[in-house]
């Protein structure tokens, strides 16, 4: 297999680790900037979590900290098992009820939480720290 001249496959998984953890980061910006945290916590609630406010924030803070840490490098491999224990809970509690695609013949499936999970392996597995 070739490598692509101007990118090493070092600098490709750092690019790729970079381009994961901002894609994990937008969920919790979002949520603080839009003001949906509460509605997060109301929604978990719902599911049976007795804190689900608590969690909600735990994890909108975790998703922009996580990320910026992740994204740096530090504790990648940890992080990166936060989020795919996350995105597991996403897959039972949300997603699975919608089928496989997220838009096109269905909505909201779990085709983008299984390829997160997936990348988020990739990342734990070639992580230094």
């Amino acid at each position: 297999m070739k490598r692509i001249p101007f990118i090493t496959s070092a600098q490709a998984l750092i690019l790729f680790r970079v381009v994961v953890s901002g894609l994990l980061m937008a969920h919790g910006i979002i949520r603080m900037i839009a003001g949906t945290v509460g509605g997060f916590g109301e929604f978990l609630n719902s599911k049976g979590f007795v804190i689900g406010t608590a969690i909600a924030w735990f994890l909108t803070i975790f998703e922009i900290t996580g990320g910026l840490l992740m994204a740096s490098g530090y504790f990648a491999r940890w992080i990166a098992a936060i989020f795919i224990i996350e995105h597991c809970f996403g897959i039972i509690l949300v997603h699975a009820s919608n089928g496989w695609f997220v838009v096109g013949y269905q909505s909201g499936g779990v085709e983008y939480s299984v390829l997160l999970i997936f990348s988020l392996l990739l990342i734990a597995a070639t992580a230094k720290k």
